[in-house]
């Protein structure tokens, strides 16, 4: 009994084999991870186990029950003759990982080629095998991922029901009886390890293999995060110097080099003293890359070929890509070829996609900081030539009759004149600013209109360090003024109140006019209004800088009715918790 454990032990190492060639076919990683198995995934899956079970059945040893001398190897047996082997591993394996379908298919195939090499189990073994694929399916139902000790227990359960039919249907009854009695418990407990050990390994090598994915992909996160900021600037020398050095950390290799399609930008690393920035890319490999868009591994001979002085031995090129277009090549080196595994080529290709795509966001970054340049250019041109005109003639007119008040009303348009200028150069400016710019234009409209309009203001100091985008709140103003008062000839009332509400500052512009009828007020705001009584591109405009400086909380509230004046209202936040981000 004990040479025949240690035997059946033995033949175990082929068990390791096939658990190890598992590992590489993709239909089995497949079977172990998803948690429904497509028929045609089912059907290789009953295939290939019950031709393990084959091998399991001629890997076995061939015992005769009277003489009990072993054969090494089982073939077609005499009358006399049974098998000690591992057929139920296979079996076991599929119906746990495949479930009962999978596990009765491979019993199916490898219980009938059983039953055909005879002996006097031949109908108890076949039969046998083909119940503990329904077993081990049962089992599959039971536990979403298998365990090495479930497989242990199934695997020796299984056999242990192997034995009792024998006992049960083979004949005579006696020497069932002495055969059992010699293999029962060396296969019992060698089916329950090659089981486990079948399992072990197979989890070890994918779970290694998942690792090795999982650092991959957390060295590209960090890579993403580490160089986002460098990229957003362009492919400038400066930047993908920044960004080869970085890469040059992470990838542990001995050069990195960006280019461009033209010169080599950066280069980091060994090799240095032949790479210089202004140096042409003379090389056909990297022309290559550049005309074709396609990574390519450039080996020690071409890299010696590029510079005989280069102690460099082996590279991968990879394209960059902006819009569809290829714009420049990274390249990776290393010391020989040897060091180039399909690891590193997958994460240089994985690299150079990412950094594709940061110099997409940059270049969507350039292009939203001029959408936003161009909303306050379209600000700035809302000043109409008539403003600027009627204001001047207000000062010609007030030089004549009272010289003080056209020396301020000049100081006042300068100062509104400065501070349209300024709102190009900065995203925010302190709320203080933006209020000293809404009242320089109402003290332009008030003079200009001397008795018609009155403005009250309730402002709390606590809150004019607060950032606020520029031009904010005179178009709010110059809205009422042009649009709410404009039948009106006297009594027009303003009425600015800004003050701290819990974390946020609470503004408000009202005034007494015309009012807004209900269909254009469900629009004003929210889209620019083609109508003979304006645009509501101002409007719209504050609208869309506040929400995208501070979300949906900080859009405009609109409450008007027709002949009873409009109110204007929105929260931004408070003080110095609102910090300049740009």
């Amino acid at each position: 009994m004990f040479e025949l454990f240690i035997t059946m032990l033995e033949r175990l190492g082929i068990i390791v084999t096939i658990a190890f060639i598992l590992t590489r076919f993709q239909f089995f990683r497949d079977m172990i991870y998803k948690e429904n198995v497509k028929k045609d995934l089912q059907l290789k899956a009953i295939l290939f186990f019950g031709f393990f079970g084959i091998i399991g059945t001629y890997t076995g040893l061939s015992l005769n029950a009277e003489t009990f001398n072993i054969d090494r190897w089982a073939s077609n047996l005499t009358s006399e003759e049974a098998i000690a082997n591992s057929r139920v591993i296979g079996v076991v394996l599929a119906g746990l990982f495949g479930g009962y379908k999978v596990g009765l298919g491979a019993g199916l195939i490898a219980g009938i080629h059983r039953f055909t090499l005879g002996g006097f189990t031949a109908f108890s073994c076949g039969l046998a095998t083909i119940i503990s694929g329904l077993i081990a399916g049962y089992f599959h139902k039971k536990k979403d991922h298998v365990k090495l000790s479930s497989a242990f227990f199934i695997g020796a359960t299984a056999e242990a029901v192997q034995m009792l039919l024998i006992l049960l249907l083979s004949r005579p009854f006696e020497k069932a009886v002495s055969l059992v009695e010699v293999i029962g418990v060396p296969m019992i407990i060698a089916n329950g390890v090659g089981s486990a050990l079948f399992l072990l390994i197979i989890k070890n090598v994918v779970n290694e293999e998942e690792k090795a994915g999982a650092l991959q992909a957390q060295k590209s996160l960090r890579i993403a995060d580490q160089t986002l900021s460098h990229l957003r600037k362009g492919m400038t020398q400066v930047s993908t110097k920044a960004v080869c050095t970085i890469l040059l950390r992470e990838i542990h290799a001995k050069a990195v080099a960006i280019t461009n399609k033209h010169v080599i930008l950066a280069h980091v690393g060994s090799g240095d003293d032949h790479h210089r920035v202004d140096h042409p890319i003379q090389t056909e490999i990297t022309k290559e890359v550049i005309n074709n868009g396609k990574l390519i591994v450039v080996g020690n001979e071409e890299i010696q070929c590029q510079n005989e002085h280069c102690p460099l031995g082996a590279a991968v090129i990879a394209p960059l890509k902006q819009r569809g277009q290829i714009i420049g090549t990274l390249k990776v080196y290393f010391t020989s070829e040897k060091e180039v595994t399909n690891l590193e080529i997958e994460l240089i290709s994985g690299l150079s996609v990412l950094l594709s795509n940061q110099l997409e966001i940059a270049e969507a970054d350039k292009a939203f900081q001029l959408a936003k340049e161009a909303e306050i250019k379209a600000l700035q041109a809302q000043i109409s030539p008539h403003f600027l005109f009627n204001t001047l003639n207000t000062i010609v007119s007030l030089v004549r009759i009272d010289a003080d008040k056209a020396r301020k009303l000049l100081i006042t348009l300068s100062q509104f004149l400065r501070q349209n200028l300024n709102a190009t150069t900065a995203n925010r400016i302190t709320l203080e600013q933006d209020i000293l710019h809404m009242k320089a234009y109402l003290m332009i409209e008030q003079t200009r209109f001397e008795n018609r309009i009155q403005v009250d203001y309730y402002i709390e100091n606590e809150v004019l360090n607060s950032k606020i985008p520029p031009l904010t709140l005179q178009p709010i103003v110059e809205n009422a003024i042009k649009h709410a008062f404009k039948q009106m000839n006297k009594n027009c009332m303003i009425k600015v109140q800004i003050k701290q509400m819990n974390n946020e500052v609470a503004i408000s512009i009202k005034d007494n006019g015309l009012g807004i009828d209900h269909d254009r007020l469900k629009q004003i705001g929210k889209e620019p209004i083609a109508s003979k009584i304006g645009t509501g591109l101002g409007l719209y405009n504050v609208n869309r800088r506040l929400i995208m400086t501070f979300g949906e909380n900080a859009r405009l509230h609109i409450n008007s009715e027709e002949n009873n004046g409009t109110e204007i209202t929105f929260n931004i936040p408070m003080g110095e918790k609102n910090e300049d981000k740009d």
